[in-house]
């Protein structure tokens, strides 16, 4: 069945011109209707088109009936123009069937979203990083964003990250959720069960910056998940720092890192890797569950996730599925 997407730019300027084209034409080969807005390879500066205009092209996107409304890239540009946003008809859209999809600096939209109005968007794949590759496109990502435009998808599931060996923890379970903790690292649970959390988070640098602002939701009891590129593992400690000071961390049923990649280690870290930040965090929140290698982020291997959906978490040994049944 033919779907109809929109694709526009709310955030830096398009400058791969032939990945859009690329993944425009996959998406027409699939069958799909795809409607490129009139500002979508606009170029102001490093943004695709000054602010006023790309304001415009999401309330077109809006506007559009589409069955999604795919960004062409991330990037930086969101946060200058969240003030500007229509959130309401965004969010009437959204009940009349769009779903909005993006990643990295969407997470700002996405957020802002959410807290203004408490709709559903869905973290996933841009256009020209994941559909307009030169190689084939991911097959998972494929898979996944057809459940989201056949209205299949329920959940997903993954492998956690290996841990290293560490004394057995004490049988500290969450409060929140039923848990078992077995050998293994601290915080590592061998056995979770979380039921009707509210599912948000997203970039970690742009999810940092909204701290103190009226863009990043109120979610207590809610499973936060969290990616990021090219920032070494003190910069990604000094940004969960930040959330774990304002006191967002704490109030989660569970934390899970995604994907953490682009970045290089030096001499001067002397052991000091994403692993320390791991195993740090998990000291600051003793409660609070911090799970692993969830396919999502800056990588060809994506899920996609509603953000601000009720969902249940589950966790055996290093089984994790994330579930929300059909969420349209």
């Amino acid at each position: 069945m033919k779907k109809h997407i929109y694709i526009y730019s709310p955030s830096s300027a398009v400058r791969d011109k032939a990945s859009f084209k690329r993944g425009v034409a996959r998406l027409k080969a699939q069958g799909h209707e795809v409607e490129i807005d009139e500002a979508a390879l606009a170029s102001h500066l490093r943004f695709a088109g000054d602010d006023e205009t790309r304001l415009a092209a999401i309330h077109r996107a809006a506007a559009s009936g589409a069955d999604v409304a795919l960004i062409s890239r991330g990037g930086y540009g969101l946060t200058r123009i969240l003030p500007g946003i229509r959130y309401k008809a965004v969010a009437k859209a959204i009940a009349k069937g769009t779903q909005f999809v993006g990643v990295s600096d969407f997470t700002a939209f996405q957020n802002a979203l959410l807290a203004q109005t408490g709709a559903v968007s869905w973290a996933g794949p841009a256009l020209g990083a994941d559909f307009g590759t030169e190689d084939e496109p991911d097959e998972i990502m494929l898979a996944c964003f057809d459940d989201l435009l056949y209205g299949q998808g329920e959940g997903a599931g993954w492998r956690l990250g290996r841990e290293p060996a560490a004394k057995q923890a004490p049988d500290t379970a969450p409060p929140q959720g039923r848990a078992k903790r077995a050998g293994g690292a601290p915080g590592v649970p061998a056995a979770l069960e979380v039921r009707d959390a509210v599912l948000w988070g997203g970039n970690l640098a742009v999810l940092a910056s909204l701290v103190g602002t009226p863009w990043l939701p109120a979610i207590k009891g809610g499973i936060l998940f969290l990616e990021d590129v090219n920032e070494h593992p003190y910069r990604i400690e000094r940004l969960l720092t930040q959330l774990l000071h304002a006191g967002v961390l704490a109030q989660q049923k569970a934390i899970v890192f995604g994907q953490f990649n682009g970045y290089k280690l030096s001499a001067h870290d002397k052991g000091f890797k994403l692993q320390s930040v791991i195993d740090w965090l998990r000291g600051q929140l003793k409660k609070v569950p911090v799970l692993t290698n969830l396919p999502f982020g800056h990588v060809a291997t994506k899920v996609l996730l509603p953000v601000g959906a009720p969902v249940a978490l589950s966790v055996e040994e290093r089984d994790a599925f994330l579930l929300w049944g059909h969420h349209h």
